[in-house]
């Protein structure tokens, strides 16, 4: 099993920014992929960023250029810095994890609780 535990958000306005964390703990051994992804009210949930255990990453069309994911790995700690912040990127933010390359497809087994991001314009 695996527990993920974000943080770092709230609200900012429009060109903002903010950096989400993720910290993981449990069966480590299952976190060789990691990424974020969002979900606004009344959308499906969306994948932002994700990584891989030799620093791979990739990124959403939409925030390519302003969000960049990173991971400290002795700290167990993903990573979210979010620049340039629009009100469309309003949504909760959650982290996930797997021993599986998903990607940015939500099919991750592990999941944290989220945490909010407001951008107001």
């Amino acid at each position: 099993q695996v527990q993920l535990v974000e943080s770092g958000g709230g609200s900012v306005q429009s060109g903002g920014s903010l950096r989400l964390s993720c910290a993981a703990s449990g069966d480590t051994y299952s976190t060789g992929f990691m990424a974020w992804f969002r979900q606004a009210p009344g959308k499906e949930r969306e994948g932002v960023a994700a990584i891989d255990s030799f620093g791979l990453t990739i990124y959403a069309d939409s925030v390519k250029g302003r969000f960049t994911i990173s991971q400290d790995k002795a700290k167990n700690t993903l990573y979210l810095q979010m620049n340039s912040l629009k009100p469309e990127d309003t949504a909760s933010y959650y982290c996930a994890a797997d021993r599986i390359r998903w990607l940015l497809m939500p099919r991750y087994s592990y999941w944290g609780q989220g945490t909010q991001v407001t951008v107001s314009s």
